[in-house]
C-alpha cells in the first residue's frame, strides 16, 4: 500500500508590495539610524544649553566686576549725575539718558521711514525697480559704523547746525519750553545728531525685515482685499500688518537692539560730556557704549573700572527690559485678536 503524503496548504501571504519608481527603476532605500538621530538631539540640546550658559556667566561677571560700585552707591548710581575720575564719584544718569534718548530719536525717525521702504518695495514699486532698490538699501547695513561716525561728525554735523539749530534758535528765541530744546552752542554734535545717525544706521535693518514679511503675505488675501475695493493702504493696515505683526515688532527691536549697543559712530557725533546742563536736543552728552570705549581701557581698578562695568550690566538690564515689553505686547495683540474672534 502506497504512502499517503500530506497535503501542502498554500502559504498566505499579503499583498504585493512595489518596490519600483514610477520611472520603472529600483525605489531608494530609506536608511533609518537611530544612533545618529539621537546624535543630532543630543547635540542640539547641547547648544542650547551652552546659549543658556554663556548668558549666566556673562550675567555673573558684570555682577562680580560691578560689585564694589553696587556695594558703594547702590541704586543711587542711577539717579546721580555726578562722574569725576579725578574726586572718584560716579553715576550713571548722564549715560543712561544719552543711550535712551538717542535710542528714541532713532526709532522715531527709523520705523516710519522703514515701513514707507517695505510698503513701496512691496506693493508699489515697479518690477524693475525692486531689486536694485532693495540691494541698495541693504548694502547700507554693509557700511562700517566708524565711516557713518565720521560723516557725520565732518559733514552731517556742521550742516545740521547750519541749517537747522541755528534758525531754530532764531525763531524760537524767548519761547519757554521750545526755546530751552533747541539751545546750546552751534556745533553739530549732541544728542540729535547721534539719534539721526543711529536712524540712518538701523533703517536698513527695520526695512529688510518688514520687506521679507509683507512679502509673505499670501497673494489670496491682498488680491481679495483688492477685488473687495480696497485701497493700498487699507490692504496693508488691515490685511498685511495684522499678518505679519510678530515680523514686524521683531524688526523693530532688532533695530533697537542695533541702536543700543552702537558705539563708535554714537561716540564721534555725541559729544562725550559726562554732565547734563539742559534738556536741549543740541545738548553734547554721552551713552553707556561711548563711556566704556573712551574710559575703560585708561580706568584703573577700584570704583573707576566698577563703575563702568555697573554701566555695562545697566545696558543690559534695558536690553532684557526691551525683550520682554515685545514679548508682552505681542501676547496683549494675541490676546485682543483672539477676543475680537
Amino acid at each position: 500500500m502506497a504512502a499517503t503524503l500530506p497535503v501542502s496548504h498554500p502559504i498566505e501571504r499579503g499583498p504585493a508590495v512595489d518596490r519600483t519608481t514610477p520611472t520603472g527603476g529600483p525605489a531608494p532605500r530609506v536608511l533609518r539610524s537611530p544612533w545618529a538621530d539621537r546624535l543630532f538631539a543630543g547635540v542640539a540640546q547641547a547648544a542650547a544649553w551652552l546659549t543658556l550658559a554663556l548668558l549666566v556667566g556673562i550675567i555673573g561677571s558684570l555682577f562680580v566686576g560691578a560689585a564694589p560700585a553696587i556695594q558703594e552707591y547702590g541704586l543711587g548710581f542711577l539717579t546721580s549725575t555726578d562722574w569725576d575720575p579725578v574726586e572718584n564719584r560716579y553715576g550713571g544718569l548722564v549715560m543712561i539718558y544719552g543711550t535712551l534718548m538717542t535710542s528714541l530719536i532713532a526709532l522715531v525717525i527709523a520705523v516710519p521711514v522703514s515701513f514707507g521702504i517695505a510698503l513701496f518695495l512691496t506693493e508699489l514699486s515697479p518690477k524693475w525697480l525692486k531689486r536694485p532698490l532693495g540691494t541698495a538699501i541693504e548694502l547700507l547695513a554693509a557700511v562700517p559704523s566708524i565711516v557713518y561716525g565720521m560723516w557725520g561728525l565732518l559733514v552731517f554735523g556742521p550742516i545740521l547746525a547750519t541749517y537747522v539749530q541755528q534758525p531754530l534758535q532764531k525763531l524760537l528765541a524767548g519761547v519757554p519750553v521750545l526755546g530751552a530744546l533747541v539751545s546750546g552752542p552751534p556745533v553739530g554734535i549732541g544728542i540729535l545728531s547721534a539719534g539721526i545717525i543711529l536712524a540712518i544706521m538701523i533703517i536698513p535693518y527695520i526695512a529688510a525685515v518688514m520687506r521679507d514679511v509683507f512679502e509673505v503675505t499670501p497673494s489670496m488675501l491682498k488680491e481679495s482685499a483688492y477685488g473687495l475695493g480696497s485701497t493700498t493702504w487699507e490692504v496693508v493696515s488691515r490685511v498685511v500688518l495684522p499678518y505679519t505683526k510678530a515680523g514686524v515688532v521683531g524688526g523693530i527691536m532688532l533695530g533697537l537692539g542695533r541702536a543700543l549697543g552702537e558705539t563708535m559712530a554714537v561716540t564721534f557725533v555725541i559729544g562725550n560730556m559726562n554732565q547734563l546742563s539742559s534738556l536741549s536736543m543740541f545738548e553734547a552728552a554721552n551713552s553707556i557704549t561711548s563711556a566704556l570705549a573712551n574710559e575703560f581701557a585708561e580706568a584703573g581698578e577700584g570704583l573707576h573700572q566698577a563703575s563702568l562695568i555697573y554701566l555695562g550690566l545697566v545696558l543690559f538690564f534695558i536690553t532684557f527690559v526691551v525683550l520682554a515689553l515685545s514679548k508682552l505686547m505681542l501676547a496683549q495683540m494675541r490676546k485682543g485678536e483672539g477676543a475680537r474672534t
